[in-house]
């Protein structure tokens, strides 16, 4: 084997260089040089034999990947090219997701120290936190769009049936690997979403010695704690990848062997003609398909890059707490409708229904048998799908504190507006602009900026609960008129908006501050509301919601961080 030496001295330094060169592109590219990469980029036709096609034979990469493709099935249209997309957010997860790990210990003494460990001293550290918690939700979104295609088109007919089986096995991993890492940051806001979807395993209709026995294996206790968090973290990253990556290969095995299908008026009824595709339909994978999958993925990463600067950041609860519930408690947004679906029915029953609606998806395509994938004859199907979608819009609407939840107006202001954990923007307030006395809600206080913005969005707030019945308390308030129920025994309830949600009539509201001790202010909202019927009388009074501000204390830092400011 020559030499590059020996390459120098018979050809001279710059012809070495670009031999030396064009062996090297060879080698990555399995079989092309630069002379028919340039070719490729320009479009010009390959020369004989076509170089193009040896990356489909030698490399590593794109063995797996068909030479060409049915012209028919390279546009955007049927494809929207969701498959490549769901691919590669499986890949943008992975990578960030390894990132994290390096500055991650699935452990609850150090886990809620990790993330802020993350967002404050490792470099880019809230960066990929944001770009590996987004691509989680545009992943969700991309393989369910995926299937979603995949249905309307008629594409899991025969002979593609397993194909799709193995697709909604797919879309379930991904739920689930996005679901396993929605514990390990170990806050609040995690803690609590995990303990109640725990909690219906205990509802499943099985004997009550095996629901028990789940339960302890999933919470790794009689309690969520460490084992629970270890076990939920090797789920996240060991088993639920791995499941993942051998259902995909599978998948993938199965569209490279029966073909993408192609859009359903192409072909005739019953006739499947995606492995047969003439000679002067075809489109090459390099390089019509290989720079239009790369476009698409730069798209997609600018898309996740430019969000995770500058439109959205993960949110970050404070320390999970088992002693402290959150007031609303909810799933993350694919899972909500779940939630909802317990609202209106026993748990057992939503517990034992969900697995068999997930098996009767995936061996759907079995009994629907019906050999025509054209619109016009699949009205009763495609019908019916739209129905689907929308329950399950209007369920993850359910699965919201807005549907079948019911506190107190009072306490549902106080928390937003002095949460009993964490920073608000009230807490943020420097400590020298808060001086002891009395505040109405969006009073303008000279000279503090910042606590007149803290009791404007306190008024805010306060406006969202209450209603009027024509005699306001307060002044430059303005709220809906009252909706008035009367219950069995003659008691009056309150309500307002679409929902008809419990409110607070022509309420009086006003926080007091005290200072306790040198550097200490004490924090008190008040509430009076008085009978409509009869102003002398007072419904209700509340001054017990009560927190502490120290001059020491670093709330308008977490506020911040915690994106609450």
């Amino acid at each position: 084997m020559t030499t590059f030496v020996d390459q120098v001295r018979e050809l001279g330094v710059k012809q070495a260089v670009i031999a030396k060169t064009d062996e090297v592109v060879e080698r990555i590219t399995a079989g092309m040089n630069v002379n028919d990469v340039r070719a490729a980029l320009r479009g010009d036709e390959p020369r004989r034999p076509n170089p193009r096609l040896r990356p489909h034979a030698d490399s590593f990469w794109l063995h797996i990947r068909p030479s060409f493709y049915h012209t028919e099935v390279t546009n955007i249209y049927p494809t929207f090219r969701l498959g490549w997309l769901s691919t590669f957010m499986f890949v943008w997860e992975t990578i960030t997701g390894i990132i994290l790990m390096v500055f991650y210990t699935p452990s609850p003494l150090v886990a809620y120290g990790n993330m802020w460990n993350i967002l404050a001293n490792v470099p880019l550290g809230q960066l990929f936190r944001n770009m590996h918690r987004l691509g989680a939700e545009v992943m969700v979104i991309v393989v369910a769009l995926h299937m979603l295609r995949t249905f309307i088109t008629g594409s899991y007919k025969k002979p593609r049936q397993f194909t799709w089986a193995t697709g909604m096995i797919l879309l379930v991993l991904t739920l689930l690997l996005s679901f396993s890492g929605y514990l390990l940051p170990w806050d609040q806001l995690a803690y609590w979403a995990l303990t109640v979807f725990l909690s219906a395993s205990e509802a499943a209709p099985a004997p009550p010695a095996v629901n028990q026995n789940i339960l302890l294996i999933a919470q790794g206790g009689p309690s969520l704690g460490a084992n629970g968090l270890l076990r939920w973290y090797l789920l996240h990253v060991l088993l639920m990848p791995l499941l993942l990556g051998i259902f995909f290969f599978v998948h993938y095995y199965k569209v490279v062997l029966h073909g993408l299908s192609l859009p359903p008026g192409r072909e005739e009824i019953g006739e499947d003609t995606a492995k047969r595709v003439p000679r002067d339909e075809r489109t090459y994978f390099i390089p019509d398909l290989l720079t239009s999958e790369l476009m698409w993925t730069a798209l997609l990463s600018l898309f996740l890059i430019a969000g995770s600067l500058w439109l959205w950041d993960a949110p970050l609860e404070t320390h999970a707490d088992p002693v402290v519930t959150p007031l609303h408690v909810v799933a993350p947004w694919y899972l909500s409708w779940s939630q909802g679906w317990l609202k209106l029915a026993d748990k057992t029953i939503i517990v034992g229904f969900i697995p068999l609606l997930m098996v009767a998806f995936i061996v759907m395509p079995y009994f629907e048998v019906g050999k025509s994938r054209r619109y016009a004859d699949r009205r009763v199907g495609l019908s019916v799908s739209m129905v689907f979608i929308a329950f399950m819009l209007v369920s993850n609407w359910m699965g919201t504190p807005e549907f079948r939840v019911e506190s107190s107006p009072d306490r549902e202001v106080s928390i937003k507006v002095l949460p009993e954990e964490g920073p608000s923007l009230l807490m943020a307030v420097p400590y020298e602009e808060i001086q002891p006395g009395s505040y109405l809600p969006g009073q303008v206080v000279s000279g503090s900026p910042h606590l007149t913005e803290a009791l404007a969005y306190y008024k805010t707030i306060l406006e969202e609960h209450s209603c009027t019945m024509g005699n306001p308390a307060l002044t430059d308030f303005h709220v809906a008129a009252c909706r008035i129920e009367e219950g069995g025994t003659g008691e009056k309830r309150y309500g307002v908006g679409i929902n008809n949600k419990e409110a607070m009539p022509d309420p009086y509201s006003e926080l007091r501050v005290e200072e306790v001790q040198d550097g200490l202010l004490e924090l008190n909202l008040y509430y009076e509301v008085a009978n409509p019927d009869d102003l002398n009388e007072i419904l209700n009074i509340s001054d017990d919601w009560v927190k502490h501000k120290h001059i020491d204390s670093n709330y308008e830092e977490e506020c911040r961080y915690f994106n609450k400011c």
